[in-house]
């Protein structure tokens, strides 16, 4: 199957059902004034804005608060939900907040290192109605337009034949920034033999004194394309303009391809406004100053390169997410106002050149887990060529092994959940064997159950075949654990037992023996708790007001709640009282009130 077909993708937002049920919350502003009883949801509202400041501001303010929240353990039976508005585009509408989009992906990453913790909601108006049902809806990303709520899948896009973006003549001038890296040289000689380019403009720091730049010019020109190699810092809009200014009038540039961008990965814990902003100034400055300054010339292509890192949030890049997300939204934002724009998304490319040759072994091992696989030169050339003669302005370029996803038993992405739809099913059948198995082992046995899990999850981590070589009573420190491995330990051991574990958790319970431990205390706490014996009304009105209706039914329980309003026992499904219709027009306190009442006179 060519790879046109298969690992060509987008984002797009279906909508979906939930409870209205409005909860307690508090503004974030507010925050300082409660004590230590929080409310279940706190709202952190975003600023707006599509200057490169305002990006900034937004993302560095929206960092702070998710490294405080995150931080402090009384805030950890709360959610914090983050609020943007016009930062996603649900049905081809304009993106009017970039800042807005750069926060979402900063957001996702936090999302993919702490699940559970943070929701994200794009919205055009109040949010408490439907709150209280988004999040028993468990869907870490919504938006909402309307009262419609939306959820963010990835699908895959059948690529046609159409012609790839961009009619350059033999007299049009085409500009590369970030050419002296190695998918800047790769493209410029992709843009000459395939796409018929014969005058680039290529922009780096170092210029012709950059390292291959003499090279590649003689090869371009074999190529039968004029070169004109200059040094420019991108980030600086003056220079940019100065550069823009020198191209020949009768040499017209007609097409911008920004391919720089730097790596500066770090967990959301670690990163700081100036690590956000090292990451920001070539991606997003640059592209917010190139967007601005060619507004009036006629482009055929404007194509930025970005990372599906954006829409996914992967763990350790949320300052490169924040980024990426941004560019996305930045060409969708240039469709809405007829000008040409194209992000292209790409997955990890082979390690040959390029950032992924920066990435170390432990890296490799995450991505691999993750089920992204490489791209090689050829394939990225045909995925190239394929996405920039779609109608998509952000299409995610992307190898996904979804076999392997589907049999890994473990939490995949929710975005991937409308191509590997058995994510939570398999997530709480991993903590419910565990847990069964812990019940039929006897006591004294059960805290070496649980070393040998930690140890597996400390061997996968960390790439040993074998957890025998995982020395139950040495310390992760010793380990090579990394700050963002501990963290996708952290997760893997929560899925695998399904329980709530501190992020600070290899720090707290520094080996696999003190975790174990740990881990032993929190099952043998459940195992001790009696069942309640008599349900209350309250009791039972609150259990199931985070539980939308649709799910009932899907979970096979509203039927049963139906023959309870009406006072029949399973056997007896004669003279019901109650349609499907109506119970679809009760919410959870109608039905309850049904139930109660109707028992009642019996």
């Amino acid at each position: 199957t060519p790879i046109t077909r298969t690992a060509v993708f987008d984002v797009r937002w279906t909508p979906i059902t939930v409870s209205e049920n409005e909860i307690a919350t508090v503004s974030w502003a507010d925050l300082g004034d409660l004590g230590d009883q929080l409310p279940p949801a706190v709202v952190l509202d975003c600023p707006a804005g599509n200057d490169p400041a305002t990006v900034r501001a937004a993302t560095h303010g929206v960092l702070e608060a998710l490294q405080s929240w995150l931080a402090e353990p009384r805030f950890s039976e709360s959610v914090l939900v983050v609020r943007t508005g016009g930062a996603v585009s649900v049905a081809g509408e304009d993106i009017s907040n970039l800042a807005g989009a750069a926060v979402g992906g900063l957001v996702r990453a936090a999302q993919t290192e702490h699940p559970g913790r943070i929701v994200l909601i794009d919205s055009d108006s109040g949010i408490d109605a439907l709150l209280g049902g988004i999040l028993a809806a468990e869907e870490p990303q919504v938006a909402i337009r309307d009262g419609q709520v939306h959820v963010a899948r990835l699908g895959r896009v059948v690529s046609t034949d159409a012609p790839a973006t961009g009619s350059f003549g033999s007299g049009d001038t085409v500009m590369i920034t970030g050419a002296s890296g190695y998918l800047g040289g790769l493209f410029a000689r992709h843009l000459v033999a395939a796409r018929g380019v014969r005058r680039l403009l290529l922009l780096s720091r170092r210029g012709e004194s950059g390292p291959g730049a003499t090279a590649l010019r003689e090869e371009l020109r074999q190529l039968g394309a004029e070169v004109e190699f200059v040094a420019c810092d991108v980030t600086d809009r003056a220079a940019l303009a100065q550069v823009l200014v020198g191209v020949p009038a009768d040499h017209p540039l007609t097409g911008v391809f920004h391919m720089a961008g730097v790596l500066d990965d770090g967990a959301i814990a670690s990163l700081t406004p100036a690590r956000m902003d090292a990451v920001f100034g070539p991606k997003v400055d640059a592209a917010l100053h190139l967007h601005e300054l060619t507004a009036e010339l006629p482009l055929q292509a404007f194509v930025v390169f970005s990372s599906a890192a954006g829409a996914f949030g992967n763990a350790g890049q949320g300052n490169y997410a924040a980024a990426n997300a941004c560019l996305d939204a930045l060409a969708a934002h240039r469709r809405a106002a007829g000008l040409p724009g194209t992000s292209l998304a790409w997955g990890l490319w082979s390690m040959d050149g390029g950032m992924a040759a920066e990435l170390g072994d432990t890296e490799r091992r995450r991505m691999s887990r993750s089920g992204m696989l490489p791209l090689s030169q050829e394939q990225g050339l045909a995925l190239f060529d394929a996405a920039t003669g779609l109608d998509t302005a952000a299409p995610v370029l992307a190898r996904l092994d979804l076999d392997a996803m589907r049999g890994a038993g473990s939490a995949v992405p929710v975005l991937l959940s409308g191509l590997v739809p058995q994510r939570r099913k398999a997530a709480s059948g991993a903590s419910a064997a565990l847990r069964a198995r812990l019940a039929s082992t006897p006591d004294g046995e059960r805290l070496g159950v649980l070393v040998e899990i930690v140890r597996g999850q400390v061997a996968t981590i960390l790439g040993h075949r074998n957890a025998n070589v995982i020395a139950p009573d040495r310390p992760f420190s010793e380990l090579g654990f990394d700050s963002l491995s501990a963290v996708e330990f952290r997760n893997a051991l929560a899925t695998a037992t399904g329980l709530r574990l501190p992020a600070t958790a290899v720090f707290d319970y520094p080996s696999p023996q003190a975790l174990a431990e740990y881990l032993a205390g929190q099952f043998g706490g459940h195992r001790d708790s009696e069942p309640a014996t008599e349900l209350s009304e309250n009791s039972i009105r609150n259990a199931l007001q985070t539980i939308p209706l649709a799910r009932l039914r899907d979970a096979g329980l509203l039927d049963a709640l139906m023959k309870l309003t009406n006072g029949q026992d399973s056997q007896d499904d004669t003279d019901q009282t109650v349609t499907d219709e109506s119970i679809d027009e009760l919410d959870i306190d109608g039905l309850i009130d049904l139930a109660y009442n109707n028992s009642s006179e019996d």
